[in-house]
């Protein structure tokens, strides 16, 4: 059993997150472009329109070794004690300078909370229909090596984790960040009870062709897409892909990276386009009555915070998301 599972109250909201899950150690995150507060930005314009207090949210665990070895090996564990390594998993070079203890403190601890995160979300999913991490969403880790800062394997851990408390048998991937999710498609690479639909930039990072293999619904894009294309290809694929595949749960990783402008994705969605895209994944899982978990994933812009949590309330206005029991 693990302590990352527990109930929440009837009047808590499935939404999960810490004040720690924001990234923090001596101004040195501001070297890298991602915006290491958005956790924190997200639930602060949740909080300012009346939707949520500190007492309806839920608060993770943060998943400790015993947890993280259900997915990952021994081996990849022990490596993150080098700073060199962290420092090339975050995308930060001058980390490999700092004592490995104050990473593990204040990089590597939020990043396991925040897969406790998205593996306690999984769980509240079932129960509820619907959760969201505001947080989680690291596509880019597989079992045996980290990247695109991504230290933890949690979309592996959050699937696993059901299967093994025999909560799910089946699990559809939903994946809308800018970037392949390269890191749980290798490891479920062979593995037909995970369906993975990935729409992503086909000229960015990763290109990682072994792990292409493991998607059953590949939608590749190019550089500049806008809205109107975007939308018609999520609407047919996600439509086709229900046809194929029945889940007990879909994990969608909402990464906002897609946004025009931002300076990794290379796309061209606008704010209104990523809050219809969330609104029409929810909507579509409803629908099907099939529970939905949403993580974060990637966002490099300071307005990003801004876009994920008006969609939030959008899908609370539409009547997708509410305090109350689903299922």
């Amino acid at each position: 059993m693990t302590s990352l599972y527990f109930d929440i109250r009837d009047d808590q909201w499935p939404l999960v997150y810490d004040e720690n899950y924001n990234v923090s150690f001596l101004g040195l995150e501001k070297f890298h472009v991602f915006d290491a507060k958005k956790w924190r930005n997200i639930i602060q314009i949740l909080k300012n329109a009346d939707l949520i207090t500190d007492n309806l949210l839920v608060k993770p665990l943060e998943a400790q070794k015993s947890d993280l070895l259900t997915v990952h090996t021994k081996q990849y564990i022990r490596s993150l004690k080098w700073s060199m390594k962290v420092a090339t998993i975050a995308e930060i070079p001058v980390l490999a300078c700092l004592p490995n203890m104050l990473i593990q403190y204040a990089y590597l601890k939020p990043m396991r909370l925040q897969t406790g995160g998205s593996i306690l979300a999984g769980k509240l999913a079932i129960e509820r229909g619907w959760a969201i991490n505001v947080g989680g969403g690291f596509h880019h880790c597989c079992s045996s090596r980290g990247g695109g800062f991504c230290p933890y394997a949690d979309i592996t851990l959050l699937i696993r984790f059901l299967v093994t408390h025999n909560l799910i048998q089946n699990a559809m991937i939903v994946d809308l960040d800018a970037h392949q999710g390269n890191g749980y498609q290798r490891d479920f690479l062979g593995v037909p009870e995970v369906y993975i639909m990935d729409m992503y930039n086909r000229n960015i990072y990763p290109r990682d062709k072994r792990a292409k293999q493991a998607i059953r619904r590949k939608v590749e894009l190019e550089n500049k897409v806008e809205d109107l294309e975007y939308m018609l290809k999520l609407r047919q694929n996600l439509k086709e892909a229900l046809k194929e595949f029945k889940p007990d749960i879909l994990v969608y990783n909402a990464g906002t990276d897609i946004l025009d402008s931002d300076p990794l994705g290379l796309m061209r969605i606008s704010e209104i386009g990523i809050i219809k895209r969330d609104e029409f994944v929810f909507e579509i899982c409803k629908e099907h009555n099939i529970p939905v978990v949403m993580l974060t994933s990637g966002g490099y812009l300071k307005k990003t915070a801004r876009i994920i949590a008006d969609s939030i309330l959008n899908l609370h206005r539409k009547g997708l998301i509410s305090g109350k029991k689903e299922f």
